[in-house]
């Protein structure tokens, strides 16, 4: 039996709940959502999908995506919800040894984006958030991800932020933050109520505190991040997040998104495709952003 979900703070925690719950005997498999839409990552019999698309090899699957919920049979739970974490938490209820309610708690904070002026920040002030900023997505970190679900089964998050390594991760994500800040004031572009950062400029996409924009552009309800996704610079990535401060965004970004090759929720998503495709697919991303419109 295998766990395979997506390396975000949401899904540690679904890692860490479904070793509790279940006789898990391999490594996590690490994956972002598009290699699952994609085909790109072989799912087997015994494998349990979470916080990621529905794949009907699967033998288990939880999640918590607007766009993912499927028609198909299948076990386990799909529930729209602020975390695939809580997802499994409710749907294995009475199972844990332990108490992991404060985990999911932060899981469902931070993977909904519920956080105020001063969360975004001072997030080194805030245990939970500045942890699941060490968490980068990079391919080469997976022992980190690894150690971190392995911490989280064990130990209190007092003694998880006292580690040398984690602090030495979290004084490097203050930094990368003031980088971050830097780069978003000079490559975003208002446009309507819009931010649109493109960061296709970059040989290696910046990246930092994800709530920042809203903190800079309080007049924007929606941001839009562009970059490319690898080194041959053949893949776009876009993603979208509506204000977690100005909450006057109509469109499902989820939704939106699904008719470009991607998904996700209805207040943030991203999706992936072709870079010969960028001319007309981001004009049109920004148009309906613009007119804000429920969709």
């Amino acid at each position: 039996m295998r766990i395979v979900t997506r390396p975000d703070f949401d899904g540690v925690v679904c890692a860490v709940l479904l070793y509790e719950a279940e006789s898990v005997t391999h490594p996590v498999k690490w994956v972002e959502p598009a290699d699952i839409q994609k085909k790109q990552i072989t799912i087997k019999q015994g494998d349990i999908l979470a916080n990621l698309p529905f794949d009907n090899r699967c033998s288990l699957w939880f999640d918590h995506h607007y766009t993912n919920q499927t028609d198909r049979p299948y076990k386990g739970a799909l529930k729209i919800a602020p975390s695939a974490a809580g997802v499994i938490f409710e749907y294995y209820k009475g199972k844990f040894k332990r108490d992991y309610g404060e985990l999911v708690r932060a899981a469902d904070k931070i993977d909904s984006a519920d956080f105020s002026q001063e969360e975004v920040r001072n997030p080194e002030k805030h245990p939970y958030i500045a942890l699941s900023m060490t968490i980068t997505g990079m391919e080469n970190d997976a022992p980190y991800w690894d150690s971190l679900v392995t911490m989280l089964r064990k130990l209190p998050i007092e003694a998880i932020m006292d580690k040398p390594e984690i602090k030495k991760r979290c004084a490097s994500v203050i930094e990368r933050n003031e980088k971050y800040k830097t780069y978003l004031e000079k490559h975003t572009e208002v446009i309507g109520e819009v931010a649109v950062s493109d960061f296709r400029s970059f040989e290696k996409a910046p990246h930092g505190n994800r709530f920042l924009v809203y903190s800079l552009f309080p007049e924007t309800v929606v941001s839009m991040r562009i970059f490319y996704i690898d080194e041959p610079q053949e893949q776009v990535v876009v993603s979208v997040g509506h204000s977690i401060f100005n909450r006057n965004c109509n469109v499902n970004v989820g939704k939106m998104l699904s008719a470009f090759e991607g998904g996700g929720h209805r207040a943030a998503a991203a999706c992936s495709f072709h870079v010969s495709k960028a001319e007309q697919y981001i004009p049109q991303i920004i148009d309906i952003l613009v007119e804000n419109k429920k969709n």
